[in-house]
């Protein structure tokens, strides 16, 4: 007992003497960064070039393998489109065993096999694993490709391109590549309904012969497995995989254009413009910068405490979000890139303030605060990761393939933690590009292009060049062609009462049922509206016969319904609904003093007037037929005010009266079509339908 207690007072007095020699007015000197002992992956080559990994990882009875042809990028020309159509091809059968077997025994297995126009993955139970590497190792080496399966995958294909017609994301972005690198440079090239008719059988396996080798691969097995019983089963499987290098390509290098400029491109249906500042920049993970170049970015527009975050969404509201990213190739140049979708209305002001944090980061040195946080952010994404038993192939993956030195992510840490403020800056100037940057903006000209067209940045006139949405440059556009004599808003109006059917017929209606189908991504669901002559609406969206989505008006009041939670509807909402109520709006409209005639637009490459009804309510009537081609509606949401948009077509006579019986709207970057299957008109309604 008495030596338990010398032994407590000892630590006691210990305690003291330490903590007196502490001075805790002074915060902790950092202790140097910890050396990372990831441990190595077994590895082993076969005599064909195809070099294996593999992390064993016993706690969970499961295996995935993943296959990797370190291709050089190649342009695939007047055949655009080409290494898609196999990616999609391959994995549906091979020519040992059918489509419908293979599929069929993947499934039973319980397993995932996939397959990429260099790549291919599989994972299942580790049990079932020799197997599953069989399957995939089949896919790998014989892929059944058929003319049936190119035809039906090369309509797929244009199909998506169809429905990305109209989708202003997916043309942003088409052209901010093809303006970047240009279209003579395989990142810069793209698909075309005339690429992908120009894709033979004969070139799908000439692809698989030439690219689809061992020479460049790399195989990653992570998990239950042993590793020299792995060696065993892809030996078996993949040493008689052909080798081959990829055939030898060169392309010219991109440049910088030789001073910032605007770059438009006009899409009439934009309801938001989207913004990218970019430039090509040569970075690869074993230059010496690296590291400062990926904390200049992360300070920048990284994330939610970037700069960008901060001033245009957090200050200005202008987006919902904003941020940068910079590439890295071994291959030549990448991509430095900072953007954000804006509301039309301060597409300018955004640019600014694009411009203005990029030179900033050039100019100013950050703060040691914001260089320390970011530090600490990347040392934790770092030691988070390595909790992953892939993340050690996936790294010495990277060794082997980006040229890196063996101890790099032993390393890593120390890298992050020599970054200097110095560092920073010299990266920020070398690789994001202030005086040479392309401002590529994609939206309503006739809203936003005269705007951008007089702005003025650090005091000196910004130029602006016009492009189409294949990034062809083009003329300026004539954006608010003026009306033809005699044409008013209320005389647009008139035609389009008369178009479907006239005055007389049209105040006859008293209540309007449509029944419809919706479609998006793959989903088929159901669709009701109903309107009627006393201020009721009812919009219900099904799946599977249960509502998912409800609207619903009754003169004063109104309620929204998702997914079983209702709410009511405040004001603002309220007033948007009760004009969607009437049967036929322009009625109302077609008398009133304040409705306004703004300008001449295209509409799928046709003329359309465009008619402002009140402040939150325009729309689209065609030139030659007077039909109404698009309804546009403001709403505001997050504090901020958006226009939707919805094009009708296909129209039809019911009851004497012409209907729309298609509808498009874009929404969060997917296209929703709706088919109209059923209109009733002075039927099937009633007062019961809007409670």
């Amino acid at each position: 007992m008495k030596s338990k207690i010398l032994s407590l007072a000892f630590l006691f007095l210990f305690t003291i003497v330490a903590q007196a020699q502490i001075d805790r007015s002074k915060q902790p000197e950092p202790g140097p960064a910890p050396t990372i002992n990831l441990g190595k992956p077994y590895t082993f080559k076969l005599s064909n070039g195809l070099k294996v990994l593999v992390v064993e990882n016993h706690k969970l009875p499961r295996v995935s393998a993943s296959l990797r042809i370190d291709n050089p990028p190649h342009l695939e020309g007047d055949k655009a489109g080409l290494s898609g159509l196999i990616s999609s091809m391959m994995g549906n059968g091979t020519t040992t065993i059918p489509k419908d077997e293979y599929n069929d025994e993947v499934d039973f297995l319980g397993a995932r096999i996939g397959f990429g126009s260099s790549s291919a993955f599989a994972s299942s139970l580790s049990k079932y694993f020799p197997r599953v590497l069989e399957l995939m190792a089949d896919g790998v080496k014989n892929p059944l490709l058929t003319q049936e399966e190119l035809d039906a995958k090369r309509d797929q294909a244009i199909e998506g391109l169809k429905a990305d017609e109209k989708n202003v994301g997916a043309a942003a972005g088409r052209v901010r590549s093809a303006l970047a690198y240009g279209t003579n440079h395989p990142y810069g090239e793209f698909e075309t309904k005339e690429t992908y008719g120009n894709v033979t059988l004969e070139d799908v396996k000439k692809y698989h012969r030439d690219f689809f080798a061992a020479e460049n691969a790399y195989l990653v097995v992570v998990g239950d497995v042993d590793a020299k019983d792995v060696k065993k089963l892809v030996k078996k499987e993949f040493q008689d995989w052909r080798k081959a290098a990829a055939p030898s390509v060169t392309y010219s290098d991109p440049n910088n254009v030789q001073y910032t400029q605007i770059n438009f491109v006009d899409m009439s249906n934009a309801v938001q413009s989207e913004i990218s500042v970019v430039n090509t920049t040569d970075l690869k993970m074993n230059d010496a910068d690296y590291f400062p170049t990926l904390i200049a970015n992360q300070i920048l527009g990284g994330g939610g405490e970037g700069r960008l975050f901060l001033n245009l969404r957090e200050d200005k509201a202008f987006t919902y979000g904003a941020y940068s990213s910079v590439g890295s190739n071994k291959y030549g140049k990448s991509l430095f890139r900072a953007g954000a979708t804006v509301r039309n209305a301060v597409t300018d002001s955004a640019v600014v303030e694009f411009l203005n944090e990029i030179n900033k980061i050039r100019n100013e040195k950050v703060s040691a605060e914001d260089l320390k946080n970011t530090k600490a952010k990347y040392v934790g994404r770092f030691v988070r990761a390595l909790e992953r038993p892939q993340t050690i192939a996936n790294y010495a993956l990277n060794i082997e393939i980006q040229n890196l030195p063996d101890d790099y992510y032993e390393t890593y840490l120390q890298k992050i933690e020599a970054v200097t403020i110095d560092d920073v800056q010299q990266a920020a100037q070398k690789h994001f590009a202030a005086k040479n940057a392309r401002v590529i903006v994609t939206g309503k000209g006739s809203e936003i292009a005269e705007s951008l067209s007089n702005m003025r940045y650090d005091g000196k006139p910004l130029p602006i060049k016009f492009y189409d949405k294949n990034g062809k440059s083009v003329p300026k556009p004539d954006f608010n062609k003026a009306a033809p004599e005699g044409v008013t808003a209320k005389s647009v109006l008139q035609k389009y009462i008369d178009a479907i059917g006239g005055a007389d017929k049209l105040s006859k209606v008293t209540s309007v049922l449509i029944v419809g189908e919706a479609k998006a991504s793959g989903m088929t669901l159901g669709y009701e509206l109903r309107k009627t002559s006393k201020k009721q609406f009812s919009q219900d969206i099904k799946m599977g016969g249960n509502s998912v989505s409800k609207q619903v008006v009754n003169k004063d009041k109104g309620y929204m319904m998702i997914q079983g939670q209702k709410r009511d509807m405040d004001a603002n909402m309220l007033n948007g609904f009760v004009t969607e109520s009437y049967p036929f709006y322009e009625m109302k409209f077609v008398d009133n003093a304040n409705i306004k005639f703004e300008g001449i637009e295209k509409v799928d490459g046709k003329d359309a007037y465009k008619i402002k009804l009140n402040d939150s309510k325009s729309a689209l009537y065609d030139v030659e037929t007077g039909l109404k081609v698009k309804d546009l509606t403001k709403v505001s949401m997050g504090g901020q005010t958006m226009e939707s948009g919805l094009s009708l077509g296909d129209y039809k006579e019911v009851g004497g009266i012409k209907f729309p019986f298609l509808y498009k709207q874009s929404q969060m970057g997917q296209t929703i079509e709706t088919i109209v299957k059923e209109i009733k008109v002075n039927e099937g309604v009633s007062d019961a339908d809007f409670n």
